[in-house]
């Protein structure tokens, strides 16, 4: 009898030495390709998408660039020159931070590239600081044109040679995913086969946190970025789950900016706008809403046409990204809602003085936009909406400041009432005003 028991003591102790070691087999494969599927993921947040983020950002800077140049070499205005700087400056932060990027020959190559044009770039600033506008117009024709070209290209390929690669890293996370979840259910049902229910909860376990990372795998690699894993607790797969989900919103969010930033001024719209408001209003922090109206905007496109009309309103939205730039703070918001309509968010302290700024800003800019005719006038004859003809100033701009602490429980819908009849108000004055909300709610 106890040669019996003690046989039947060794089978179990075989047996549950059995299945503790193919459990912890299961499970040491399984935490070891998910540490690494996290460290991929990881990578792919903070260096192919940060990445790609940087070529697009250099994309938009250059044709900025390109645009400031064309009309700095025509108009000549010391206005420009500044703008110009200004763009400049955004450039050489966006090819310092290509330094900490160049893991790769691609990237390299872009790094030179870039250097070449930054040089190139440097004699125009040169002769333009001078004033030597010949010398100038032939190094633009001759060098930084033909550069710029060369770079937008090779940002176009760069950049869709990423998105290449991060739906390839996508595709390469889905399979690898897949092989580690056959590999640890096979394991696992070696431990079941053996009858150790502990190993029943370890492969349940794994098989659901595989299956949900897997489908997150596959949703996201399909464009589904709204998905989000269902694991929950402070394990491993729960933080690959977690990456899943802050890559997810990262996705959603920089389509989401694509799609709803303005098409003309390429500033943020009504989307980024009211999630903004929302934001600030849900972590109580007070700001300034400055809704800012071009007065006579309809008439001017009607005489000029809709090309002259688009030119002032991307001109407007860069000059008050400008005056937001030079006077406001680093989280300040400018907006295009549509149309001649711009939002801005700033601080309490700010809100009026950005105002202020804007319209003298505006003051400088807006006779470049009429006829020597026009201008000497200081109006116009043109319809009204009603087709009736009277003469029309030139255009203006009128500013409603609302600041959010003057309401007891601040709403966007509250705020965009207030701008409304701020606005109603100030559209009947003549000139460029703004106007403060001081009533309390």
């Amino acid at each position: 009898m106890l040669k019996l028991f003690s046989t039947v003591t060794k089978k179990v102790i075989v047996g549950y030495l059995v299945v503790v070691i193919f459990s912890l087999s299961a499970v040491g494969f399984a935490l070891t390709r998910l540490h690494r599927q996290t460290l991929e993921t990881q990578r792919l947040v903070n260096v192919d998408f940060r990445s790609f983020e940087l070529v697009r950002d250099l994309q938009q800077n250059l044709l900025a660039q390109e645009n400031i140049e064309k009309q700095l070499l025509i108009l000549r205005d010391p206005a420009l020159s500044e703008l110009r700087m200004s763009r400049n400056g955004e450039f050489t932060r966006f090819a310092l931070t290509l330094n900490y990027l160049a893991d790769s020959e691609t990237m390299k190559s872009l790094i030179k590239l870039v250097e070449t044009y930054r040089q190139a770039d440097s004699q125009l600033s040169e002769a333009l600081f001078f004033e030597d506008w010949a010398k100038a117009q032939k190094i633009s024709n001759e060098v930084t044109v033909p550069l710029r070209i060369q770079l937008l290209n090779y940002l176009a390929e760069l950049r869709q040679q990423q998105q290449q690669t991060i739906n390839a890293d996508l595709e390469e996370l889905s399979q690898n995913t897949g092989r580690a979840f056959q590999m640890t259910a096979l394991l696992a049902l070696i431990g079941i086969c053996l009858s150790a229910p502990v190993s029943v909860t370890v492969i349940l376990s794994i098989h659901r946190s595989v299956r949900a990372l897997k489908k997150a795998t596959q949703k996201i690699s399909a464009g589904r970025f709204e998905h989000q894993p269902e694991l929950s607790g402070e394990d491993e797969f729960a933080q690959l789950a977690r990456d899943f989900s802050r890559m997810g919103e990262k996705l959603r969010e920089l389509e989401q900016l694509r799609l709803d930033a303005n098409p003309l001024t390429q500033l943020p719209g009504n989307l980024a706008i009211d999630r903004e408001i929302d934001t600030r209003i849900s972590q109580g922090r007070p700001f300034s809403h400055l809704y800012i109206d071009l007065d006579n905007f309809k008439v001017y496109s009607d005489r000029y046409g809709y090309n002259a009309g688009s030119d002032v309103l991307a001109k407007v939205g860069e000059m008050i990204q400008n005056v937001v730039a030079q006077y406001g703070a680093v989280d300040d918001l400018v907006g295009h809602i549509g149309g001649d309509d711009y939002v801005v968010l700033s601080s309490l302290e700010s809100g009026e003085m950005l105002a202020q700024k804007i319209i003298e800003a505006f003051e400088k800019i807006v006779p470049s936009f009429y006829s020597e005719e026009d201008r000497r006038k200081g109006s116009f004859v043109g319809e009204d909406r009603y087709g009736i003809r009277r003469t029309f100033p030139l255009m203006t701009i009128s500013i409603a400041v609302i600041p959010s602490d003057h309401y007891v429980y601040p709403s966007r819908l509250a705020i965009s009432q207030d701008c409304a009849r701020l606005k109603e108000y100030l559209k009947i004055q003549e000139g460029s005003h703004y106007m403060l909300e001081k009533r309390k709610e």
